[in-house]
């Protein structure tokens, strides 16, 4: 169950605004169907309400929403020409495999031991404080 809290309701922003005639899209009597455009297909199972076709005209602003614009090709030569080409990639060195491999061993190793070195070192100090305490 839902508590109304005082104040505006939160769903204020999102609404439209009063027209001033009583109701926010007015009577049916005075909506006007927006003229068909062309290049929108009009048959009887359209998914498109009047009502959404018609918002500019329920506020007394015009003829409603007509549609987007026409879209027009671009001219055949509208980029500008090219003058420089970009150089080809370079090619990458070769790797070697083997010496990669043994690299990141050593590297694996030197991991380990810090590790070990530091595991080694809590342990002493965990036993250090350990001593200190039933001591």
């Amino acid at each position: 169950m839902t508590i109304p809290r005082p104040g505006p309701d939160p769903d204020d922003p999102w609404r439209r605004p009063d027209s001033g005639e009583g109701s926010p899209s007015g009577p049916p009597a005075e909506r006007t169907p927006a003229p068909a455009d062309a290049s929108q297909p009009s048959s009887p199972d359209s998914s498109v309400p009047v009502a959404a076709s018609d918002v500019a005209g329920s506020s007394g602003g015009g003829g409603g929403y007509s549609g987007p614009p026409p879209t027009t090709a671009p001219p055949p030569g509208w980029r500008p020409p090219v003058h420089l080409q970009p150089a080809p990639p370079r090619q990458l060195p070769g790797q070697d495999m083997i010496a990669l491999d043994a690299q990141e061993q050593r590297a694996q190793r030197v991991t380990w031991a810090v590790g070990a070195i530091a595991g080694a070192v809590l342990v002493v100090l965990t036993c250090l404080l350990c001593t200190r305490l039933l001591f």
